[in-house]
């Protein structure tokens, strides 16, 4: 499994989010020509709160926000790692993830929360490989990523 995922709240597996989270990492490293079987990313499923305290902790903004990530080392999108060996993959980094956020946001925007969820795991997943969104011609080039990836798991263009 590439992921590793710890669900603090029942309602993330009311919602299958093991499953969403295995099957949209995967979809993002291939795209890129990466094995994920070589590679593993640890996700925590919280509310709220916990990713408040996150945001606090590590960005000095203690408020919920819908997904944090936290790469193992600092990468160049231009220069991916080389996954692991069998039985030792190379680890990524953390994605923390919060329910409210999530959910909240899939309403505002009405679109269905597994589409949403999907999303921001791909996000996430390319944020732990180098890929940001600061600069305007690097958040072009992510987002294209994004949509190109999306689109092939059957999600809508979410821009």
């Amino acid at each position: 499994m590439l992921t590793d995922t710890l669900l603090e709240d029942d309602r993330w597996q009311e919602a299958g989010f093991e499953a969403l989270a295995e099957t949209a990492a995967r979809a993002a490293l291939t795209a890129l020509d990466l094995d994920p079987d070589g590679f593993e990313i640890a996700i925590l499923a919280c509310d709220d709160a916990r990713i408040a305290e996150l945001n606090g902790d590590f960005r000095d903004k203690p408020a919920p926000t819908n997904v944090l990530s936290w790469p193992s080392e600092e990468r160049d999108p231009e220069d991916l790692p080389e996954p692991g060996m069998p039985g030792m993959p190379e680890e990524l980094g953390d994605i923390a993830i919060a329910w409210e956020t999530c959910l909240r946001e899939a309403q505002e925007q009405d679109k269905p929360l597994c589409a949403h969820l999907t999303h921001l795991i791909v996000h996430a997943t390319l944020h732990l490989l180098g890929y940001d969104h600061i600069r305007d011609e690097d958040a072009t080039v992510m987002e294209t990523l994004e949509v190109e990836i999306l689109g092939k798991l059957g999600v809508a263009n979410p821009y």
